[in-house]
């Protein structure tokens, strides 16, 4: 392998990348990463000056050896100083270790997030984590394989190098996701008999997530090559793929102790997860007194639907992280989720105890349907939607009318009402805040710009088609555009032609739109053509404000409102418009972010596209299997208000409660309705950031009044509404150890460890949940719990905390 001319790093298929200079010193921003429920911008929001996007001369890249400014403020700050724009194309990314590792990641990571798609929390499969494993079997695979003879040539051809590592990261991350296609076809089997055929449902799958990797595609011009595109959440798996392969020496000695973090959370996760499960969660208030309701709802947290985990201590990370780590997540959205919980605290406890909306009358926490008149012996009842559904699963109204409008719990309704006015006033934050951001993004719609795509030379594209020179040429002199894809180009890397995308993007969608009619869904041709319209408006608009800011939110309720108002009636066209509109963004989201992390990393664009084609395949297929299996062995646990410690089908039962509530939207949320508020508060989040952007006009300090949040406050009011509530007082506790105490005081330990501690941790925890799984939680179809003691309760007695139980939760 030659050595390109005047390239000054070294080869990592020869000796490894040279380490990075020991002057090099760090102002740690607040730059944003992945979460749940949202992400926080800078303070600055990446404010651009006159000396964005002009790299040293010699290439686009920070020079070997010299001085690094301590400041990493703007977007291209973070592009150009926190990963070097260093690039070798003679490096060989497609091998048999790529396809090896990154089909068997993929395949773990989709199926490890469908099991925790039925736990009592929703829990991620961390990127970092994959990275880190990837490396691990990669390097492992290197050292031990035999290189002589033909065959040691093809297994083994050189040592484990970064783009191999990012090509496998990329497959995995593809595949490590939960199709909202298999909640619908799991809410179909558990709550509407099953649905007519298997083979459409596989496909229905396979289609939902290809159809957002079309739209990404399509879009990566605005959503992905500019510089301002950073999306936060890929800078740190850079960042240590960049650590991993600069020094191999250093690499070993970082690795050393990230065994022993990983084996040391591994085995300790065996205690809370299996044999001493109150370790999820310790209340001393319900151990003080095991027999008030009050403190069951306030302190505890620690059995699905239990209550909001008030003080609630956890030594569970899996409870603990189950959506981001506290050693990642930014301190601005630290400080935001702490204001939100606070706020759900006192919204919850408010709403329930005021007996609003008959809140008494019903569980605390739960997502199913009530009717409040059905029985004289208990003050509920589950609300037996069959007896307003026709043959064909539509709503009859006159039935309806006859068996009344069912009720949802309080606390689910302050969820819809918070999440909806999150959702509104997370635009008008971003249109007050990051104006100049956005504008960009949007500077496609300018009425000048749409003339000029409309011209007939223009629209003629087939007869003006620009040469690879041409196209290159004009690239690089386009001040907007990421160096990292500048420096790909002037690599002679081949990009993906539009038409492979288009390709992609109308293939999945005939075969989506069969799938529609082959499952009976009911939602028609028309209604599956706007979902993909919505599709990339959503990814266009969101996907550019998640790709700058790295500020993410869940569309889920505008999705099923809009599907309400448009099929009255029909919740199953309710499940599959949700699921070609909201998953499909979500996936357009996510493969964009990967698209961003090749670029970061330097991977041939033609190969990216056929590794995440794969990676999407391997995952949706997976996804299905793992649903089939869990709905088949747990379907009494999946369809019970409050499930178990281990299973719960508290995603499927809000996906279907939604689905039927806006499908009977007149009758129950517009005006005048019982639930009115769900859709007025649409409108009053547009005003709720005005006071704090009122106060900045008025009394100046930029920094502070952006710095309140309210679209991540909003979304964390409602976020306590379902699952295990005993992790956040911890996850404070640290979050606030390392992102604002380590991070200011000891900011060398932190840029060294910090990272791979949090890889550590989340991989230990994921491998021995995968483990318990199938060994003994019934993965595999036989359950083999553990004895019952104090420290691992009977749940029929008492909460895992030992709160007293609430008789309106079993069921």
């Amino acid at each position: 392998m030659s050595q390109r001319p005047g390239f000054s790093r070294v080869d990592t298929d020869r000796a490894g990348d040279p380490a990075p200079d020991s002057s090099r010193t760090y102002e740690l921003k607040d730059f944003g990463d992945e979460s749940k429920g949202g992400f926080q911008a800078t303070d600055e929001a990446f404010e651009p000056n006159e000396h964005d996007f002009k790299p040293p001369p010699e290439y686009d890249g920070v020079r070997e050896g010299a001085q690094v400014t301590d400041k990493v403020e703007t977007a291209a700050d973070l592009v150009t100083k926190v990963i070097h724009i260093e690039d070798d194309p003679t490096v060989n990314c497609l091998t048999f270790r790529t396809f090896f590792i990154g089909l068997g990641l993929s395949a773990f990571g989709s199926v490890l997030q469908e099991i925790f798609y039925f736990k009592p929390q929703t829990i991620f499969v961390s990127l970092i984590f994959l990275t880190v494993w990837a490396y691990v079997i990669g390097d492992f695979m290197a050292l031990v394989i035999p290189r002589k003879g033909a065959i040691g040539r093809f297994l083994n051809p050189h040592p484990f190098n970064s783009k191999e590592h990012a090509a496998i990261t990329i497959m995995a991350s593809a595949a490590a996701q939960s199709a909202l296609a298999t909640e619908a076809l799991a809410a179909q089997e558990l709550f509407y008999g099953g649905y007519p055929s298997k083979a459409a449902g596989i496909f229905a799958t396979l289609a939902s997530q290809l159809i957002g990797f079309g739209v990404a595609g399509l879009l990566r011009e605005v959503i992905v090559h500019p510089t301002k595109m950073i999306w936060p959440m890929t800078l740190p798996v850079s960042n240590l793929l960049e650590t991993i392969h600069r020094d191999r020496t250093e690499t070993k000695r970082k690795m050393r102790i990230w065994y022993m973090i990983f084996f040391a959370i591994f085995f300790w996760e065996l205690l809370p997860e299996y044999i001493f499960t109150t370790l999820i969660g310790i209340s001393v208030f319900c151990l003080a007194d095991q027999h008030n309701l009050f403190f069951t709802n306030f302190f505890g947290g620690a059995t699905g639907n239990e209550g909001l985990g008030v003080l609630n201590m956890s030594f569970d990370w899996n409870y603990i992280a189950p959506f981001f780590s506290p050693l990642w997540y930014p301190l601005s959205s630290t400080v935001n989720t702490m204001l939100g919980i606070i706020g759900c605290y006192a919204l919850f406890t408010g709403v329930y105890y005021n007996n609003i909306w008959e809140a008494k009358s019903m569980p605390f926490l739960s997502q199913e349907l009530f009717n409040l008149t059905a029985s004289n012996t208990t003050y509920f009842s589950v609300y037996n939607q069959s007896l307003i559904l026709t043959d064909n699963f539509e709503i009859d109204f006159a039935a309806l009318e006859v068996q009344g409008v069912p009720y949802l719990t309080a606390t689910y309704v302050a969820y819809i009402l918070t999440t909806n006015m999150g959702l509104t006033a997370t635009i008008t934050y971003m249109l007050l805040w990051n104006w100049d951001d956005l504008k960009y993004a949007w500077a496609w719609a300018h009425p000048s710009s749409l003339r000029r795509i409309f011209q007939k030379d223009n629209l003629m594209f087939w007869r003006n088609q620009e040469t690879p020179a041409e196209r290159s040429a004009r690239k690089q002199s386009d001040p907007n555009l990421d160096p990292h894809y500048k420096l790909m180009l002037r690599n002679g890397y081949k990009e993906v032609p539009l038409w492979w995308w288009a390709a992609v993007l109308v293939g999945s969608w005939v075969v989506g739109l069969g799938c529609m009619y082959a499952l009976e869904s009911t939602l028609p041709w028309w209604g599956f053509l706007i979902a993909t319209v919505f599709t990339f408006i959503f990814t266009l608009f969101f996907g550019a404000q998640y790709g700058m800011t790295g500020f993410g939110f869940n569309l889920q309720p505008i999705c099923q409102m809009l599907a309400g108002y448009m099929f009255p009636g029909r919740p199953l066209a309710n499940f599959w418009f949700t699921c070609f509109t909201y998953n499909a963004t979500n996936e357009a989201q996510v493969l964009a972010k990967d698209l961003r992390l090749a670029q970061y990393t330097h991977l041939p664009p033609r190969i990216t596209f056929g590794l995440q084609i794969l990676g999407c395949l391997v995952g949706a297929l997976l996804n299905w299997v793992m649903m089939i299996t869990i709905v088949d062995a747990q379907r009494g646990l999946l369809t019970a208000i409050q499930g178990s410690s281990i299973w719960s089908g508290q995603n499927i039962q809000i996906f279907n409660s939604a689905a039927i509530t806006w499908a009977m939207a007149p009758k129950l949320y517009s005006i005048g309705q019982r639930y009115q508020w769900c859709t007025i508060v649409f409108l009053v989040g547009f005003l709720v950031p005005l006071p704090m952007y009122a106060m900045y006009r008025w009394r100046g300090n930029k920094k502070l009044w952006s710095y309140i949040n309210p679209s991540i406050i909003l979304w964390f009011m409602g976020n306590l509404f379902v699952g295990i509530n005993a992790g956040f007082t911890t996850f404070f506790m640290i979050a606030f150890t390392f992102q604002w105490y380590l991070r200011k005081y000891h900011p060398k330990f932190f840029v060294e460890w910090n990272y791979l501690i949090s890889a550590a941790l989340d991989g230990g925890t994921q491998i021995m949940i995968f483990i318990l799984t199938f060994a003994v939680a019934g993965g595999s179809g036989v359950a083999h719990p553990f004895p019952t003691w104090a420290g691992n309760p009977d749940l029929s007695v008492t909460n895992t905390d030992h709160c007293m139980v609430n008789p309106g939760n079993i069921g």
